[in-house]
């Protein structure tokens, strides 16, 4: 009866609620610093009843680290399935993965600053996500580079990995300041990524 109910959209719904909420204590406190106790006060429950959703605080780190990893790579493989020039693809990407910073604000922070204390096999899945992302990306870089977009001596792996490293970097500003803009950042993150800093020639 009980994997019938655990199979139910109202027990996902609330186990998803509980992950938030294990996002929200985990930001506010760390993860030495919290409890399920805090968990389960977040969203409103008995700590007992919280252990029906989430097994330990350990899983509860590991399920709001992947939650913070699983929407980007997924928009990630839509943008790569669509029909777009290599400059609006660049484009919808770096926004993507900016965007996920301000949309899950508190699960990706966890994951930036708290990830490392789950143990090694508890982040396998982190370093699977990771890695298909990279390799969306790097496959990406290698299409334009035999469509003739990109120099044919690119090193995509180089450029992949140095992508996200800037994207990550500006994805932590947004994180610290929430004046900064999205669109704005998004587009120079763009425009530096494609162009540097020489002037752009049109040799059309």
């Amino acid at each position: 009866m009980a994997s019938l109910q655990k199979t139910s959209a109202r027990y996902q719904q609330q186990r998803q609620r509980a992950i938030e909420a294990a996002a929200t204590v985990f930001a506010d406190k760390g993860f030495h610093g919290a409890s399920t106790q805090d968990i389960a006060s977040q969203l409103g429950i008995q700590q007992g009843s919280l252990y029906y959703y989430i097994d330990s605080k350990e899983a509860a780190l590991e399920e709001v680290c992947l939650m913070a990893l699983r929407g980007y790579v997924a928009q990630m493989e839509n943008i790569i399935g669509q029909t777009l020039s290599l400059e609006v693809k660049l484009a919808n990407t770096i926004r993507a993965h900016l965007g996920s910073y301000r949309e899950h604000n508190e699960a990706m922070k966890v994951h930036n600053e708290q990830r490392l204390y789950l143990p090694e096999q508890r982040r396998n899945q982190l370093k699977a996500l990771g890695s298909r992302y990279r390799q969306l990306l790097e496959n990406l870089f290698h299409e334009a580079v035999i469509n003739g977009d990109l120099h044919p001596d690119l090193d995509c792996h180089f450029s992949a990995r140095s992508l996200i490293g800037l994207c990550n970097y500006w994805g932590v500003m947004l994180l610290r300041d929430h004046k900064l803009q999205l669109e704005d950042i998004s587009t120079k993150c763009l425009q530096q990524f494609l162009y540097g800093c020489t002037p752009h020639r049109n040799n059309s």
